[in-house]
């Protein structure tokens, strides 16, 4: 988590958006953040982050831009990880005012489901900082030395949507996914997820992201060719990552639809692509032999290929 605080923090701080993009950040920051929302008569908009700096940003920006107070307060919760620390910001007054500013509603006074028009269809400056708020709100990025990805958690399919067809504005592919009943947004090339960061203000913790990543995967490298005495070994480092490929394929075309005996065990293959099928067993809870969870990858991968062949000819 120290590297994602540090590209929020970096992004916090950017300074030099023009007015058109510092409302189109705090307007993707409520939105992905919060939203507005109805409690009885009357209308609060809340924002909820992890990062006490894009609390503090959103605040300032609401009083200084749009003219509207608002208050911050500290929750703590449990996670599984202990206890977790957020931020939410605040509005109780002239909610519908703030509402329309930013584009939450539109004239017709309806919640717009996705990002506001102008924003969409605003300048570049507008996209990076609509795609720099939605990542502060809700945005996480991985560590170095596991597999890349950055995503951000969207509040509905139309907003992520909208924030997946901005991305290609900027040159950029990102691909609209749903996990267990939650839109994302997610970006898994390496270089987009660079380039993504340095388009977004955080060049800074790009750097560091690349460089660490690159060591990384030349620290893997060395260490498996050290591993590898034969030449069996190395056919089957590369059979375990084409096979990890395919899962991550599989998973994609299947979304939720996977019994979970193939789902974990097609897991342990993509989060350990160095090990062998007799390893994966052996880490498995509960531990099973090399022909079972060999059995149910290629289950999990006939799976993905029935059904990828079956809408396709629904599509014919």
């Amino acid at each position: 988590m120290a590297l994602l605080d540090d590209v929020k923090s970096e992004l916090a701080a950017f300074d030099g958006d023009s007015p058109a993009a510092i409302k189109a950040q705090a307007a993707a920051m409520i939105r992905f953040g919060g939203g507005l929302h109805r409690i009885k008569n009357s209308y609060i908009i809340q924002f909820e982050c992890a990062s006490l700096a894009a609390a503090e940003w959103l605040r300032d920006t609401l009083k200084n831009v749009f003219g509207h107070e608002s208050e911050i307060k500290h929750l703590t919760r449990q996670a599984p990880n202990g206890p977790m620390k957020t931020y939410v910001v605040f509005v109780t007054r002239n909610v519908v005012a703030l509402a329309l500013q930013t584009g939450l509603v539109d004239r017709r006074k309806q919640q717009v489901q996705g990002l506001p028009a102008e924003v969409v269809n605003g300048s570049i400056a507008q996209i990076k900082a609509a795609w720099r708020g939605a990542f502060l709100a809700r945005g996480f990025l991985s560590e170095p030395g596991k597999a890349s990805f950055l995503e951000i958690a969207c509040p509905s399919e139309e907003a992520a949507m909208a924030l997946c067809g901005v991305a290609r504005r900027l040159g950029i592919q990102a691909k609209h996914r749903t996990l267990r009943s939650s839109e994302r947004v997610t970006l898994r090339d390496p270089d987009a997820i660079e380039r993504m960061l340095k388009l977004m203000g955080a060049t800074r913790s790009a750097r560091e992201w690349t460089g660490k990543r690159s060591d990384g995967e030349a620290r893997g490298k060395a260490n498996r060719l050290a591993n590898f005495d034969d030449a069996n070994m190395r056919r089957s480092a590369k059979a375990a990552a084409e096979a990890s490929i395919k899962v991550q394929h599989a998973f994609e075309v299947l979304g939720d639809n996977i019994p979970e005996n193939l789902r974990q065990a097609g897991q342990l293959r993509v989060d350990h692509v160095d090990k062998s099928l007799e390893e994966l067993g052996k880490i498995a809870e509960p531990q099973i032999t090399k022909d079972a969870i060999a059995g149910r990858i290629r289950r999990l991968l006939q799976l993905a290929e029935k059904t990828e062949k079956a809408r396709a000819a629904e599509g014919k």
